[in-house]
């Protein structure tokens, strides 16, 4: 079989390498292959890459040529020699040398400094201009405007600031312009009203102000309008309704206000409409709901009010994922919902019974809905009825009944059977459980004892568990709370969190914040664990801590920086049922080695190591860049080493602290947290969202249907999970196999055989090393021949052998030792099966 697959290679290989010379022609200009080696030497790319001795046109990486011309140069992710990665620079002064460069790509290659002024006065020949991830600074040159042919142009994920020139306007055959994720300000130019064939536009996550352009509403040929996380503090211009060939719109967390126009249901072709997060009012359009192409809204976390429109659909319209919840939308609920696959509508005041079609594909979590759990209580109902002059039905009871909390008599019942099924339990099996309760009390007592005592990097605290609080942060005032979060109106309630409610709020300066509000009585002091952990332990990944507020007796306050992309869940709720993407690759590979930095701090940079024990898509907070901090923080603790304890365990056939495979309860120890990453890789490579926060059933059947599917040694199936958004070329697909691969290695139901955060680290930052060898004449998982050797190879190498990789049938090494440089293989066959007998 491997014999096959080298020789199918090398085929490939050959093939490609001759169609090229088939199509290309040496390169004629001496001034072009001198300027090709300048470029080389001030950017500091490997000889590997452009060899000096070959001929650019024929075997130059990324150049590409046309009658003996250099036309393309894309050097997209090349990596730099060791002289160049220490001083990386924007340096690209030969490229005025090329008089027919249609395209130039560097996305991905550290650039630091600003784009040369020189560059929108010399390339006039350029369609294509990428320079994605750069780190480049500095202002947008206004002379850009000046390059006349230029088609796309890319300078998302930058450092870039200042206003967007004006000029940009001028750019007549423009039909790409992304500007996202940068620190651009001022406003929106009215002239990019005029780029008749713009297709795409993105400015969003920059600090742009003032209204929306009616100009756009001359983009005629747009299908992508991203105007998300800016501070537009405007109302939306009602010419947007004659975008006739948008696609996707994007407006969300803008600061926008007043109604929706009800010119937005003129948009036939419009299939992904996100609005969240703003201050809308009014009703929402009902022309909305019979769009025939629209398959995503999200509306939440406005001031929407009104009733659910009861429409007759036709039985061709698209089944779609809406959001409607965090408003004020009542009434009851009509046949408009079943165009829809998935619905939330919690956070609103919906009432009545809840019909049959609805009970599967809705979230109907604080509405005031009869025989229902989570609902809000009779006296927040029956006073926002009142308030809107409208009727309340009582939760079906009648007038002057007292209602009782939903699930008082299911409790009741539970309680008896539990009793009555401890009455007849036998004095041995009564012995084994006291044991097992004093054995998890004195862990968790011995945690909050750690925490209040020595959690941070150097373990230097010496404060015993009655010791004072560490404070950390600002003392904000209570009432200064209150305004912020509107007296913790439920209008700014994020979330109900394990350890407190989470709301949303502005401070006085219009500075965004989250505060998160604790109970004092609770059994675990939340709020002092956090503090603790703040005081000493810091680290960019980590959600940061504004203050706290610690003035009231019964309750307690921490202040976040708020994060205007809110969690991974959240991210990629929004692309369920849709066929487009929200999250493209790069970006949930960059989400991913986020999580792995703050994680491998966590494991080996804090002295003892500490665990977070709450790794899921909800806890992984991103900010406008997506650019990864790690929430959820009060579980965290020092990883457990108390190895009685796990002897105790084994024998009692507890799920062991160094053991668990998917145990509800969160284990202190590393391993429990790199299992817990898995399950976010595997969110990230399926889109399937809930996998890091599914149940111990759950996941193992979630697990059966994912795993088989993902092999060291064939891509192919890999295809098969692979989110059916993303869009990938061959090299971004061996990227998505890879992190599927780490996944399954994170995921091994053997704790002992469970990478550590840092080799999973190098491994998503080396994504192609997991799956390559170094070099492309090797079989690709054989030995290689180069002198650092393929991922497998230093494997075999660290388990105690000279080299040679000896796999058993299982598809499993036999050696037992792991190296120091990368991470165990992956799951065999062997280790399925005991997956499945567990």
């Amino acid at each position: 079989m491997e014999g096959n697959l080298v020789l199918l290679f090398f085929l490939l290989f050959f093939r490609s390498t001759f169609q090229q010379q088939e199509h290309s022609a040496p390169l004629s200009s001496r001034a072009e292959r001198a300027a090709l080696l300048q470029l080389r030497s001030s950017l500091g790319l490997r000889t590997k890459d452009w060899p000096i001795k070959s001929d650019p046109c024929l075997a130059w990486i990324g150049v590409l040529c046309q009658d003996g011309s250099v036309t393309g140069i894309n050097i997209s992710g090349f990596k730099r020699t060791r002289i160049g990665n220490q001083n990386p620079k924007f340096s690209v002064d030969s490229l005025a040398n090329f008089t027919k460069l249609v395209s130039f790509n560097a996305s991905r290659l550290t650039l630091p400094g600003s784009i040369p002024n020189w560059l929108g006065l010399q390339l006039q020949t350029l369609t294509v201009l990428d320079l994605r991830f750069c780190e480049i600074s500095g202002a947008i040159p206004s002379n850009i405007g000046n390059l006349s042919n230029l088609g796309e142009l890319y300078l998302s994920d930058n450092n870039l600031t200042g206003t967007i020139p004006s000029n940009l306007g001028l750019l007549s055959h423009l039909s790409v312009l992304d500007l996202s994720r940068n620190s651009l300000t001022g406003l929106i130019p009215s002239s990019l009203g005029s780029l008749a064939k713009l297709s795409l536009l993105d400015i969003s996550s920059n600090n742009l102000s003032g209204a929306i352009p009616e100009d756009f509403g001359n983009l005629l040929n747009l299908k992508s309008l991203n105007l998300s996380s800016n501070s537009l503090s405007s109302s939306v211009p009602t010419h947007l309704g004659n975008l006739s060939s948008l696609v996707v719109l994007d407006l969300s967390s803008s600061s926008l206000s007043g109604s929706v126009p009800a010119e937005f249901g003129s948009l036939r072709h419009l299939q992904r409409m996100v609005i969240c997060n703003n201050n809308f009012t009014g009703d929402l359009p009902d022309a909305l709901w019979s769009l025939p192409n629209l398959s995503f809204l999200d509306v939440s976390s406005n001031n929407f009010m009104g009733l659910l429109p009861n429409l007759s659909l036709n039985a061709n319209t698209t089944m779609a994922v809406f959001n409607l919840s965090h408003n004020m939308f009542y009434g009851v609920l009509t046949s408009v919902l079943k165009r829809v696959s998935t619905v939330d509508l919690s956070y609103n005041y919906f009432q009545d019974k809840i019909p049959d079609y609805a009970r599967n594909v809705v979230s109907l979590d604080r509405n005031c809905f009869h025989s229902w759990s989570s609902q809000r209580n009779v006296k927040e109902c029956a006073g926002f009825y009142s308030r809107k002059g409208l009727s309340f039905d009582n939760f079906g009871l009648p007038n002057g009944t007292i209602h009782r909390p939903l699930g008082d008599h299911k409790s009741n019942r539970r309680m008896v059977i539990f009793a009555a099924v401890l009455g007849t339990v036998g004095l041995v099996l009564l012995f084994v459980i006291l044991v097992v309760l004093l054995i998890i009390c004195s862990r968790e007592e011995r945690k909050t004892t750690e925490i209040g005592s020595g959690l941070g990097p150097s373990a230097a605290g010496t404060g015993a568990p009655g010791a004072s609080l560490n404070l950390f942060g600002e003392a904000f005032g209570y009432e200064e709370i209150l305004a912020a979060t509107g007296d913790f109106n439920d209008g700014n309630l994020v979330k109900n969190g394990h350890s407190g409610d989470v709301f949303k709020g502005v401070l006085e300066g219009g500075i965004h914040i989250i505060v998160k509000r604790f109970d004092v009585h609770s059994r675990k002091n939340s709020c002092r664990v956090e503090l603790d952990f703040f005081s000493k332990v810091s680290h960019p990944r980590l959600v940061p801590l504004l203050g706290h507020c610690l003035e009231k007796e019964k309750e307690q306050f921490l202040i976040y920086k708020y994060m205007p992309k809110g969690d991974l869940s959240s991210s990629l709720y929004w692309k369920i049922g849709s066929d487009l993407k929200l999250l493209d690759w790069i970006t949930r590979l960059k989400i991913a080695i986020g999580v792995a930095e703050g994680l491998s701090y966590l494991h080996h940079e804090c002295v003892p190591p500490l665990v977070h024990r709450d790794v899921q898509a909800s806890s992984i907070l991103l900010d406008d860049k997506y650019e990864v901090r790690l929430g959820s923080l009060t579980e965290a603790c020092i990883q457990d080493t108390d190895s009685h304890s796990n002897k105790i365990t084994r024998l009692l056939r507890l799920p062991q602290i160094s053991e668990e495979v998917a145990s509800g309860v969160a284990t202190a120890t590393c391993t429990y947290d790199v299992y817990s990453f898995g399950k976010v890789l595997l969110e990230l490579v399926t889109g399937k969202i809930g996998i890091s926060a599914s149940s111990d059933s759950t996941t193992k059947e979630m697990l059966d249907g994912l795993l088989p599917f993902i092999s060291i040694y064939d891509k192919e199936l890999v295809k098969i999970i692979i989110d059916p958004s993303l869009i990938v070329d061959e090299d971004l697909l061996d990227e998505v196999w890879a992190m599927a691969v780490v996944a399954k290695s994170c995921l091994n139901p053997k704790p002992s055989r469970r990478p550590l955060m840092r080799f999973v680290l190098k491994a998503l930052e080396n994504p192609l090393k997991v799956v390559r060898e170094e070099t492309s004449s090797s079989a690709r998982l054989g030995t290689s021949s180069s002198r650092n050797g393929s991922w497998r190879h230093n494997l075999a190498a660290g388990c105690g052998g000279k080299g040679d990789l000896k796999v058993g049938e299982d598809g499993c090494l036999s050696a037992r030792r792991y190296s120091k440089d990368v991470f165990p293989e992956p799951m065999g066959l062997q280790d399925e099966e005991r997956w499945n007998e567990d």
